[in-house]
């Protein structure tokens, strides 16, 4: 299911292509995600045209509403949601644990603790019950009602959902557990593994491909032990998951130990680094041989008014809720090429619109950031097969202009930010 194109000298960086049984991702890649079945404020079209060949859909959301059952009898998501190309689902292990830990997503992106018990987004709440071999017992945040997730279960509704890649169910810890919980969890998440296996070989469609999931948090022991285990089994391609430590210095330690056991063990399958995509994490990534990132942060952004801009200062980010750009003629980014810039919309425009919180201006923002982050996936498998990545990621650390790769390839200097 996957093919390595070209192999760095210069690092563990790779292309390639997976091969889906809706269609061939390149890779690296970036992987929106269409959590409920869409990618927040665009259309499926929308997302094909940015030119996304793979996007991320969730099993613990989709479980609860619209559920696996009304899905499937709708022929599945690709169906259900009118995308042709590729789809991932994740396998809800993320969501039921975060429940409990309540700061599990910030943990894993080196952001530290959140204080847990909060309401989701539409103001509901959702808690573990309780927490065994045979599964995770929780209280819905759509209905209050209990429900139940096994290895088992997810798979099936995986199996339901039609997906090209489905991920097993694992134990997600967050940074602040003790090493020995950490190291039973990820026991627990090996057991799990087995079992997905063998309920996605005995019922699930020969066309869906299954992904292992690496755990260990932030030991360098566990870590490996754990890429061993999912590299000695079945699983078609391995993600990277749990906590990934307190900083990004730390996240970029703890995957290169993994990449380096999968290198060595497993070095033709893929690799997928999960729920990470700020700008100079997906660099690093590249450069430490992940082939596909998930993350919600373009969207999510996108939706709060911040664009993205190469800007390494300001986390290649800039809000344009903010008033000193009330006045502004300029573009997002000068020369770019997404849709809001090319239209030629102002940074005045689009400040008005989001004070005014008209719906126009979070679909612009978050076309620009996901072109942003396409051209910027471009750029780097383009960089690796022409053996000039160290070039392009010490041109893009400086503000280099995503789709410069041409330039930095002959030796030319990138051009940089303008007016952000």
């Amino acid at each position: 299911m996957f093919t390595v194109r070209t192999r760095s000298s210069d690092s563990r960086a790779r292309t390639g292509t997976l091969h889906l049984r809706h269609g061939d991702v390149r890779t690296p890649a970036f992987v929106p995600l269409a959590t409920k079945g869409a990618v927040k404020t665009l259309e499926p079209r929308d997302v094909a045209a940015l030119g996304y060949e793979l996007i991320l859909g969730n099993t613990f959301h989709l479980l609860l509403a619209p559920g696996p059952e009304l899905v499937e009898e709708m022929g599945g998501l690709h169906e259900f949601m009118r995308w042709d190309k590729a789809i991932v689902t994740d396998s809800g292990g993320f969501q039921v644990f975060s429940m409990g830990y309540g700061g599990v997503a910030d943990e894993i992106k080196g952001r530290g603790r959140m204080k847990s018990g909060g309401p989701d987004p539409d103001g509901r709440t959702g808690a573990i019950l309780s927490i065994a071999e045979e599964g995770v017992r929780f209280r819905s945040y759509v209905d209050g009602r209990e429900r139940f997730l096994s290895p088992e279960a997810s798979m099936s509704v995986q199996a339901a959902l039609g997906s090209d890649i489905a991920l097993v169910f694992d134990e997600c810890t967050p940074f602040h557990v003790s090493r020995e919980y950490t190291e039973r969890a990820m026991e627990r998440t090996h057991r799990w593994l087995e079992r997905c296996l063998r309920w996605h070989a005995a019922h699930a469609s020969p066309g869906q491909a299954v992904y292992g999931i690496v755990q260990g948090g932030v030991d360098w022991d566990l870590r490996r032990a754990s890429a061993a285990v999912v590299a000695s089994s079945t699983a078609d391609g391995i993600a990277i998951g749990g906590s990934l430590g307190r900083e990004k210095a730390q996240m970029h330690e703890v995957v290169s130990w993994t990449t380096a056991e999968l290198e060595r063990l497993a070095p033709d399958r893929p690799r997928h680094l999960l729920g990470i995509g700020d700008v100079d994490d997906l660099i690093a990534g590249v450069e430490l041989g992940i082939d596909t990132f998930d993350c919600a942060l373009p969207t999510r952004l996108g939706r709060h008014g911040v664009a993205l801009v190469p800007d390494p200062a300001a986390g290649w980010r800039v809000d344009l809720v903010k008033g000193r750009w009330r006045e502004s003629r300029e573009t997002i980014l000068e020369g770019c090429r997404c849709p809001a810039c090319a239209t030629g919309f102002s940074r005045s425009y689009l400040h008005y619109l989001l004070r005014a919180r008209e719906l126009t201006a979070l679909r612009l923002v978050t076309l620009h950031n996901l072109w942003f982050i396409a051209r910027l996936m471009d750029d780097l498998r383009a960089a690796v097969d022409a053996g000039r990545l160290p070039e392009l990621a010490a041109a893009l650390r400086g503000g280099a202009v995503p789709g410069s790769v041409a330039n930095v390839a002959r030796g030319a200097p990138a051009p940089g930010i303008h007016g952000a």
